[in-house]
């Protein structure tokens, strides 16, 4: 592996096939290949084709309009082991099946013809999810780098498992219910505030055998990238420090905030920024609740009821299956009429350029990483409606931790006063404020991270640094 002082780094890139990953993935190769990377970029064919056609004038290379902008990154796609028409989110079993058991022969099929046939090869980065690349990367000589899309607390969670299962926090009978207070660099944390897989008690699933097989596969890596900040994990960051080398390099966003130059939304995209150009300063709640996790129809019907109750104007991202697939007309009949004087209801957005727009005031959320670290560089408060996965403990960080929102629902059922009155008290000038003064400190510590001498910024100098190191060796 022995590389001169002056030849480029060249790591081929796998994110994984889910919208929330492939988005930072595409920024950190740009990122990547601005600090002097070669970079191969390799989608999933779903992932391009979704891609593709929701923004047809890419054409068939999503990265001609990097490389024009001088960054060395070769684009190609492989196959996920599943027809590229096949509804992955009706059949999301089957999907994560194949992720699991398929997808790892086409990655090292693909992987062995870049190692063979191009410049050569350095590192693989692959998604911590997961479950092949210390196996692929040793297989053919190349340093792993682990590339974690969430919060390092999550990273922490999932990585101490044995942990959790030894003290009686997961997977046994009697599962206890006391906070759990003995994970390295984590405060004491309420069971409730973990991962959705870590509180179910079936973990026989298919998700909960690729989390399993995914962070034993990542004791292989040889560096684990997050996209996360020192200073809003500090502890957490640090414990996982002394067991790997481990680096917050977050938030990783296009260098024009909401102008990305390779095209990443699997959907296209409805353009309201001059209905929002229309509305008073933070008068206008954004409500979106993600690319993948579904909501439950009686769920959706009291969160709009809540919406019309609370009188609030409201941009309202509604993919055609956020219930189901076979469900595509969710709402209760007529809301859309009697809300048309203070709503759009949209299938898909730029969300980016909808969060920084002056009109935006708060953000109804799943609570997704992504929409979580946009919401705060934007300056704007969240109410946190979990759904899914990580989702649980990023609403604790947001509530619990940064106090830049509030939960939509204490309690487990979602009635439409509750939502009326919490759309109310974060979106109101006076009660709102707190939570805007705390976001606005939030954001001063990722906008410092990421200046030259900040935090993120070293610690990726740092990564590069060690990485060329041990190549030399």
């Amino acid at each position: 592996m022995a590389e001169s002082d002056d030849q480029k780094p060249h790591a081929i890139f796998i994110p994984y096939p889910l919208q929330g990953h492939v988005i930072p993935s595409v920024e950190l190769a740009i990122k990547l290949a601005s600090r002097g990377f070669k970079i191969t970029f390799i989608n999933t064919q779903f992932i391009h084709h979704q891609t593709s056609k929701a923004q047809p004038s890419t054409g068939g290379d999503l990265f001609v309009a990097a490389r024009k902008a001088g960054h060395d990154i070769d684009y190609t796609t492989v196959s996920d082991g599943l027809p590229v028409e096949f509804d992955r989110s009706l059949n999301h079993d089957q999907f994560m099946f194949s992720l699991l058991h398929v997808f790892s022969a086409h990655a090292e099929e693909v992987v062995g013809k870049i190692v063979k046939s191009s410049a050569p090869v350095t590192c693989l980065i692959a998604d911590s999810f997961f479950v092949w690349p210390a196996k692929v990367a040793k297989k053919f000589g190349l340093l792993y780098v682990s590339f974690w899309t969430e919060p390092a607390l999550v990273y922490s969670l999932y990585y101490h498992v044995d942990l959790l299962r030894k003290n009686g926090h997961f997977a046994c009978h009697d599962v206890r219910e006391d906070n759990i207070d003995y994970i390295p660099g984590v405060k004491s944390i309420d069971p409730r505030d973990m991962m959705s897989y870590l509180q179910e008690t079936d973990i026989t699933t298919v998700c909960h055998q690729i989390i399993f097989n995914a962070f034993k596969d990542d004791r292989g890596a040889h560096y684990v990238l997050c996209n996360t900040v020192q200073e809003i994990e500090s502890d957490t960051i640090s414990a996982l420090h002394a067991k790997m080398p481990f680096y917050a390099i977050g938030p990783i966003f296009p260098n024009e905030f909401n102008k990305s130059i390779v095209a990443t939304s699997l959907w296209s995209e409805s353009d309201c920024s001059q209905w929002l150009n229309t509305k008073p300063h933070g008068s206008v709640l954004y409500v979106s609740f993600g690319s993948y996790a579904h909501v439950s129809k009686c769920d959706l019907v009291e969160i709009a009821d809540g919406l019309e109750l609370s009188k609030v104007n409201f941009v309202w991202v509604l993919r055609p299956d956020i219930v189901s697939s076979e469900d595509t007309e969710p709402l209760p009949s007529g809301f859309k009429e009697r809300v048309s004087d203070r709503a759009i209801i949209i299938p898909w957005c730029c969300q980016k350029s909808v969060l920084a727009h002056p009109a935006i005031g708060g953000f109804l959320t799943h609570c997704g990483w992504n929409s979580t670290l946009e919401s705060i560089w934007c300056g704007v408060p969240l109410l946190c409606f979990p759904l899914l996965t990580d989702q649980f403990t990023n609403r604790k960080l947001i509530v619990d931790d940064w106090k830049v929102g509030i939960n939509l629902c204490d309690l487990k059922v979602v009635r439409k006063e509750g939502v009326s009155d919490k759309i109310n008290r974060l979106m109101n000038v006076k009660s709102g404020d707190e939570f805007r003064k705390a976001v606005a400190k939030v954001r001063k510590t990722l906008e410092d991270a990421l200046t030259p001498k900040g935090s993120s910024e070293k610690n990726m100098d740092i990564f590069i640094k060690d990485l060329k190191a041990r190549i030399r060796k």
